[in-house]
């Protein structure tokens, strides 16, 4: 074994050590073996241990386990402290800029477990609230994080979408008389990319494919039949399919839907449209009405499509408010009446629902019954102040462990409205924890079931419950479900949408914004609704103001 192992595996327990506040003595005299292992001009491994506990910095405690890591690979000490340590909180320690102290502060106090979640804790500017902590730090972690996102090959759809828009910018600069669309998973508004797709139709393919070959539109350009491939600066995977111009609508919906989805099409006679002037004759000769991109997802929507009974899918401008936001009151950046202002002659919407965290995530400064109070004073006083806008007072209650709400219901009597969330104990079993989210659905005060799921992409599960059970009860009890806008949530999963709907239950577009800018990740929440077939009869906040007053109202009652 050579001295760099060793030194790291030493390291690694110095730091967990001290993530675990052992002797800080012995925490330095590891920390400082690690250090001198790593600079020794021989190897440590073959000496025996008279030989290494005589080595500067190195001692009898330290030489026992070195001869111990040589010989089993591992130390006893290091596998326990590991056992006691989360993995998500382990990885952290990899992250440059936060050592263990500050890994400490985010376990401990902050109550985080895996890198995904402090990914969200700095997108919401959670973290600049910690003890040794500030923005710069912040903003650092992020963009570290980031960078590791990146390098597994998947990415948000979020974060590949101005990087697509630059590549058709560029497309488009050198091809002014070619066809040019997305296809693949970017155009049907998956949630997590792994490539770009692009379909170039040209009258002249040979000099189509040479002229991106020797252009600088891509790194690491490589040709194959028919098709070129490359990355981004940030790593994202493209493929370019170069086609002739009457072969391009065919070309765009074979790669555009998934197999299954083309298939299907092509089964019913779609396959007859060999040169379609558009993709809506290929629908036609399979006797479909046209379906859009983003509903090319298996064969959920053709016995629609062949009754001529596709949804009206929901647009950005149908939303008339937003609900489920953050302010300062909690752990926002912005207040009530700055949010409110920038709803109003910004975006231009009707209402804005608060929902600051319940008294039980201290974490993110959750508000005790008398701030409750006291922020209802103020939101009294601003809806007397603005004119033309509606604030409601909500809030963002816990569900408990064992399902029950977060205040007595004295309290959550005075609400307008209450979004109901697991934000902790995400590790039940299924059975426990489709109880627990029933019980909180069968509350009387629950009106909406927030981020479902609890997912992160890319970075965490969603916990584990009876889908179909929860829908049912949200059916039965008149409880909305959430499609939780942040590119890093949109949960609840578009697959399940479908199911909710049949089973008359509405949805509604939240952003979960915690700051002002945190407004607009509604666009990519409508982007996984559409996704998932939702239309504005169906969705809370595409309600005007007076309608979902009385829909507040009637759920009180």
């Amino acid at each position: 074994m050579e001295n760099k192992p060793i030194a790291r595996k030493l390291r690694l327990l110095s730091q967990l050590m001290e993530l675990h506040e052992v002797n800080p003595f012995k925490i330095k005299s590891i920390a400082n073996a690690a250090f001198n292992v790593d600079k020794l001009p021989y190897l440590v491994a073959g000496k025996s241990f008279e030989e290494l506990e005589k080595i500067s910095g190195i001692g009898k405690s330290v030489a026992a386990k070195i001869i111990e890591l040589v010989q089993t690979g591992t130390m006893l000490e290091l596998e326990e402290v590991l056992a006691a340590t989360p993995a998500g909180v382990v990885e952290m320690m990899g992250i440059k800029g936060i050592g263990a102290k500050k890994v400490a502060t985010i376990w401990h106090e902050m109550g985080i477990e895996t890198v995904g979640e402090l990914y969200y804790a700095c997108n919401e500017n959670r973290l600049i609230e910690a003890k040794g902590f500030g923005l710069k730090t912040q903003d650092d972690i992020r963009k570290v994080i980031e960078f590791k996102m990146a390098s597994s090959g998947k990415f948000l759809y979020a974060q590949v979408e101005a990087e697509a828009d630059r590549l058709m910018d560029k497309l488009k600069d050198t091809f002014t008389n070619a066809l040019m669309e997305f296809a693949g998973e970017y155009r049907r508004l998956c949630e997590i990319i792994n490539e770009l797709v692009v379909i170039v139709g040209s009258r002249d393919c040979d000099m189509a494919f040479q002229s991106i070959l020797q252009s600088e539109i891509l790194n690491n350009i490589t040709a194959n039949e028919g098709h070129i491939t490359g990355v981004t600066d940030n790593g994202l995977h493209v493929i370019i399919h170069v086609v002739e111009k009457r072969f391009f609508f065919r070309t765009l919906f074979i790669k555009t839907g998934n197999d299954e989805h083309v298939q299907a099409v092509l089964e019913r006679g779609g396959d007859d449209a060999d040169q379609p002037e558009s993709e809506e004759l290929i629908y036609q000769k399979a006797g479909l009405e046209f379906i859009k991109p983003e509903l090319r997802e298996g064969d959920t929507f053709i016995d629609r499509a062949a009754k001529n009974q596709l949804p009206h899918l929901i647009s950005y401008n149908d939303l008339k408010g937003t609900l489920h936001n953050h302010s300062t009151w909690s752990d926002g950046v912005n207040t009530v009446e700055e949010m409110a202002i920038y709803c109003r002659d910004e975006l231009k919407l009707e209402y804005l629902g608060m929902c600051d965290h319940s008294k039980s995530a201290f974490y993110a400064k959750g508000l005790s019954i008398e701030r409750v109070l006291q922020q209802q004073e103020e939101i009294d006083h601003l809806n007397k102040k603005l004119d033309g806008f509606h604030i409601f007072k909500g809030i963002e209650s816990d569900i408990l462990n064992d399902g029950s709400l977060d205040y007595p219901d004295e309290i959550l009597k005075k609400f307008d409205f209450v979004v109901a969330s697991v934000h902790t104990n995400l590790k039940m079993s299924e059975d426990k924890a489709t109880e627990r989210l029933i019980k909180a659905v069968e509350n009387p005060y629950t009106t909406i079931l927030g981020h479902p799921t609890g997912r992160l992409l890319l970075s965490r599960n969603g916990y584990t419950f009876d889908y179909k059970k929860v829908i049912d009860a949200c059916a039965a009890n008149n409880v909305i479900i959430e499609i939780n806008a942040n590119p890093l949530r949109l949960d609840l999963d578009w697959r399940w949408h479908q199911y909710a709907l049949d089973k008359g239950v509405w949805l509604s577009i939240n952003p979960d914004a915690h700051r002002n800018e945190g407004f607009l990740d509604m666009h990519y929440g409508v982007i996984v609704a559409r996704k998932g077939g939702l239309y504005k009869e169906r969705c809370l906040n595409a309600l005007s103001l007076h309608e979902i007053t009385e829909v507040f109202k009637a759920k009180k009652k």
